[in-house]
């Protein structure tokens, strides 16, 4: 497990990627996210609901040999016992995971811990509990979940002002969308389709890099 600093962790935010294999039609995954990576990329997660854990741990082993090799963070979506067995930087969890603090005290602290938040309440009940970022939403409503806005912009923006960790929006953010978050002073933003759906996903991670650099602008919290 390589040791990620705030700072680091905050730049990294920029362009989360999280995975979810029904949209690769038939491509590998480790292809898509080395593509991700090459084209801007900065932070992946590895999200698998319903795959069988060895084929998890299978998944996760190559994802985090190509992530340590480009210096990006890699984490694991709930599962922190795979993320312990092989080493991943870090895990996510839901409010309906396994506590931020349980996490914490099983992959110890130089991992890195993001918990998802969807009022100010939870989001400093996950910094109080040690996470190391938050993820915030759903923010803008999808096809497949027209109904799923979670949070609107100004409750993302008061879930921003209310903590010192970086936040990363997600749902429904694509190049069209993440321009709807400036102002906010998340950090980045964090996407599904929008990368993994795309027929390049070096040339859609590229655009959506550009995107996010001209929408967050990452200035230091208070």
């Amino acid at each position: 497990m390589k040791r990620y600093s705030p700072d680091e962790i905050r730049a990294s935010m920029l362009l989360y990627a999280v995975t979810d294999r029904a949209w690769l039609r038939g491509r590998e995954l480790a292809d898509c996210v080395r593509q991700a990576i090459a084209g801007g990329a900065t932070f992946v997660q590895l999200r698998e609901k319903d795959a069988p854990r060895d084929q998890i741990v299978g998944l996760a082993r190559e994802l985090l040999a190509i992530c340590r090799d480009a210096g990006v963070p890699f984490v694991i979506d709930d599962e922190v016992e795979i993320a312990r067995e092989v080493g991943a930087d870090g895990v996510h969890v839901g409010q309906d995971d396994m506590a931020c603090e349980n996490a914490r005290a099983l992959l110890g602290p130089d991992a890195i811990v993001g918990v998802s938040a969807q009022t100010v309440e939870q989001a400093l009940a996950a910094q109080a509990a040690g996470a190391d970022y938050l993820g915030v939403g759903a923010l803008i409503p999808t096809p497949t979940k027209p109904d799923a806005v979670d949070v609107t912009f100004d409750e993302l923006r008061a879930i921003c002002d209310a903590v010192s960790i970086p936040v990363v929006g997600i749902g429904g953010l694509n190049v069209s969308t993440i321009p709807q978050l400036e102002g906010s002073r998340a950090d980045g933003a964090a996407v599904v389709s929008a990368i993994f759906a795309a027929d390049d996903c070096e040339a859609a991670a590229r655009a959506l890099c550009g995107v996010c650099r001209k929408t967050f602008k990452q200035k230091p919290k208070a």
